[in-house]
């Protein structure tokens, strides 16, 4: 890998490793080795840029986690613009929620829940950062149901016209990565999948998913089988039912000792303004930003994992309905 420290064997093996010694390890500092001074992180609830106010992030977040741990599951990549490679990290933690912070007073709740983050890398430097979070299942899991703690977020804050605001594409930064990702056969499949539905064509579940297949989803949802994995993207869908959707980002992988899998990054915009998985439509206008990643298998679609950030998506409606 031109550029990189040759103590990573691959682009995974960095990953996986600058991760691990960033937040486990305490390296804290090395940020400033490890990203760009200007680089864009692109979350659902906000944007920040420069590593500067990801240092201040991360020290935040380990102050109310100390035990957080980063377990990868996954890196689907690919190489991008300027010698440089694009990851698509899927992640399992874990952590304690021990003193309090961003997520309100301390409970004492041990925690687990998964994040996607699509990170561009060259010469040993990340510089552009796509990262979803399953907020959703870390607030279930503290007690709160999304939309309440969205609603206690905004007043803490300050209040609709001072808080932060969720990730919108008009606001975006732009960073250097150019790439759409690669033209492998598996990366491609997966993303005519999510576009057959997305245009409605949900028989493409029983027709390309295996039977058993798993499903990993928002608020650490876990279904099986066809009906669970119909039951998640109709209601999305069917909450959102004009939005536009579209594929910002796709990857495939074939690799030794892993099965043929994929990964996509996907956004659904427009308004709120049908019966579906977020409750009574409100005419809110909602961004979704969405990843998600597949294994296949000899009889279909065996394994998806999708996340976006429920809290986020109710910030918006909330901020939109002045039900705050």
């Amino acid at each position: 890998m031109k550029g990189f420290d040759p103590k990573w064997k691959d682009f995974p093996d960095y990953i996986i490793g600058i991760t691990k010694e960033i937040w486990e390890d305490r390296g804290i500092a090395t940020l400033d080795r490890y990203y760009g001074p200007d680089m864009p992180v692109r979350s659902p609830g906000s944007i920040l840029i420069g590593n500067k106010n990801v240092v201040a992030a991360t020290m935040a977040t380990l102050a109310e986690f100390p035990d957080r741990t980063l377990l990868g599951e996954d890196v689907i990549w690919c190489a991008g613009n300027d010698d440089g490679f694009l990851s698509s990290h899927r992640l399992h933690s874990t952590a304690t929620h021990a003193n309090a912070g961003v997520y309100g007073p301390a409970t004492g709740t041990k925690l687990r829940y998964r994040i996607i983050a699509d990170c561009y890398a060259r010469e040993n430097r990340i510089t552009d950062e796509w990262l979803v979070r399953d907020q959703g299942a870390i607030v279930r899991q503290l007690g709160w149901a999304p939309k309440d703690y969205a609603r206690d977020l905004i007043a803490r804050e300050g209040g609709p016209e001072v808080c932060a605001q969720p990730y919108l594409p008009e606001n975006d930064v732009a960073g250097p990565y150019t790439g759409r990702g690669n033209d492998n056969e598996w990366g491609a499949r997966y993303a005519d999948v999510l576009t057959r539905m997305m245009t409605a064509d949900f028989a493409v579940i029983p027709s390309v998913y295996d039977r058993a297949v798993i499903g990993e989803y928002p608020g650490g949802v876990t279904v099986l089988s066809h009906g669970g994995v119909d039951q998640f993207w109709l209601g999305l869908r069917a909450a959102l039912p004009s939005a536009a959707f579209e594929i910002h980002h796709v990857i495939g992988r074939d690799d030794p000792l892993m099965p043929p899998r994929a990964a996509v990054r996907w956004s659904l915009d427009g308004a709120h303004d049908g019966w579906g998985c977020l409750g009574a439509p409100t005419g809110a206008r909602v961004h979704v930003m969405g990843i998600s990643h597949a294994e296949f298998g000899p009889w279909g679609l065996r394994r998806e994992y999708t996340l976006f950030d429920e809290t986020a998506i109710w910030k918006q409606i909330l901020l939109h309905t002045g039900e705050v």
